[in-house]
C-alpha cells in the first residue's frame, strides 16, 4: 500500500506545495498529469485534456489503426512536401528596432475608434489550427474555418468547414466524431441552424466599450475573476468567438490588454492569413508561450497563438510546436 500511495503522491497534478494549490486552474503540465491519472486501463480510452481554453481529443487506442493507415497517405503533394501530421511551426516574428509598446497601440486604437465605425456585429468568422494529440501517434494538425451569423429575429447559423488556407486545394484532416480522417479541402463538417435566442448574459449580450465594464463582462463570461494574463487572453478568444468587435470595443479591449502584466512587444509579424500585425508575447511558466497579434493601425485582435516552449515527449510534441492558433476576420 505504501508504494501505491507514494506513486499517487508523485503523480498528483496539484501537490500541496504547488503554486496553484487551491488558487486557480491547473497549468498545462498539470493537466497532462491529470490526464494520465484518469486513464481507463480497461478500455484503453483517455479522457480529453483541456488545453488552451478548449478540449483537445486524445484518441482511444481503437483509432490507432486508422491513424496508422492515414500516415502513409499524408505526405500531401509528394515526398518533398511537409507532412500533414507535423505540428504547425510558430509564426516568424521580425524584431523591430523601434518596437511598438502595447500602450501606444492602445492609444492608436482609441484614436481610430473616434467615429465608432465599424460597429460591432454578433457572430464570428475564425480560422483555427489545433493539435489532436495521442500518446501513441504523432500530433496531427486539425485546421478548420467557422462562420457564425445572426439574423435580426435572434436566429443564428453555424457553418464549420475543414480547410487550410496555407495549402489551398489539398486534403486536410478532421477528427469529427473523434476519429481522424482525410477530407477534401472545403468539406463541410457541420451546418446548423438555431432558433431565436435573446440571452442578456455574457458573452451572448453585447460587449461594452468601456474598459472597466468590459473587464467585468469578460469575468462574467468566464464564470470567475480574471486574475492572470493567460486568463485574459482566454477570455479574449471566447469573446471573439461570439462577437466581431466594432472599433470602440476593440479599443476597450486593447486598453485592457495594455494594462495586463507581462505582455511584451516581440516585433512585426505576418499572420497565417497574410495580414501585417504587431506581436506581443507572454510566457506563462508552464511550458506555453502565448502570442497576441494586433492590427498595427486599429489595435484590433487578429490572432492568438499558443506554442510549446518545452518538449512533451509523451505526446510527440517538441518545443516550438504550435498547440493552438486562431485568426479572426470581419
Amino acid at each position: 500500500m505504501t508504494d501505491e500511495l507514494d506513486l499517487l503522491r508523485r503523480a498528483n497534478p496539484v501537490p500541496d506545495d504547488g503554486p496553484h494549490f487551491g488558487d486557480g486552474p491547473l497549468d498545462h503540465r498539470a493537466e497532462h498529469h491529470l490526464g494520465r491519472l484518469m486513464d481507463d486501463g480497461s478500455t484503453g480510452r483517455r479522457i480529453p485534456l483541456r488545453l488552451g481554453g478548449r478540449f483537445r481529443p486524445v484518441w482511444a487506442l481503437a483509432a490507432v489503426a486508422a491513424v496508422a493507415a492515414l500516415t502513409s497517405v499524408l505526405l500531401l503533394g509528394g515526398p518533398a512536401a511537409t507532412p500533414a501530421i507535423a505540428a504547425p511551426r510558430p509564426l516568424s516574428v521580425v524584431a523591430d528596432a523601434a518596437p511598438v509598446p502595447l500602450e501606444r497601440l492602445a492609444e492608436r486604437a482609441a484614436t481610430a475608434a473616434a467615429d465608432g465605425i465599424p460597429a460591432p456585429r454578433r457572430g464570428t468568422h475564425v480560422r483555427s489550427w489545433s493539435l489532436g494529440m495521442s500518446d501513441t501517434e504523432p500530433p496531427i494538425t486539425l485546421p478548420e474555418e467557422r462562420i457564425v451569423r445572426w439574423t435580426p429575429d435572434g436566429r443564428h447559423t453555424e457553418l464549420v468547414v475543414a480547410t487550410d488556407p496555407r495549402h489551398p486545394g489539398r486534403p486536410v484532416l478532421t477528427d469529427e466524431d473523434g476519429e481522424p480522417r482525410l477530407v477534401d479541402d472545403g468539406q463541410v463538417i457541420s451546418r446548423q441552424a438555431f432558433p431565436p435566442s435573446w440571452s442578456d448574459v455574457p458573452p451572448a449580450s453585447r460587449p461594452p466599450h468601456d474598459p472597466t465594464r468590459l473587464r467585468a463582462y469578460l469575468a462574467e463570461a468566464a464564470y470567475g475573476e480574471i486574475r492572470t494574463t493567460p486568463e485574459l487572453l482566454d477570455a479574449t478568444a471566447q469573446l471573439l468567438n461570439h462577437w466581431t468587435l466594432g472599433a470602440r470595443e476593440s479599443a476597450a479591449l486593447a486598453r485592457l490588454l495594455a494594462d495586463a502584466d507581462g505582455l511584451r512587444s516581440a516585433g512585426q509579424v505576418t499572420d497565417r492569413l497574410g495580414r501585417p500585425g504587431q506581436a506581443y508575447v507572454y510566457d506563462d511558466g508552464s511550458g506555453v508561450r502565448h502570442m497576441l497579434i494586433l492590427d498595427p493601425s486599429t489595435g484590433a485582435v487578429l490572432g492568438l497563438e499558443q506554442t510549446f516552449t518545452t518538449d512533451q515527449p509523451e505526446y510527440g510534441v517538441r518545443a516550438g510546436d504550435v498547440m493552438q492558433y486562431s485568426a479572426w476576420m470581419r
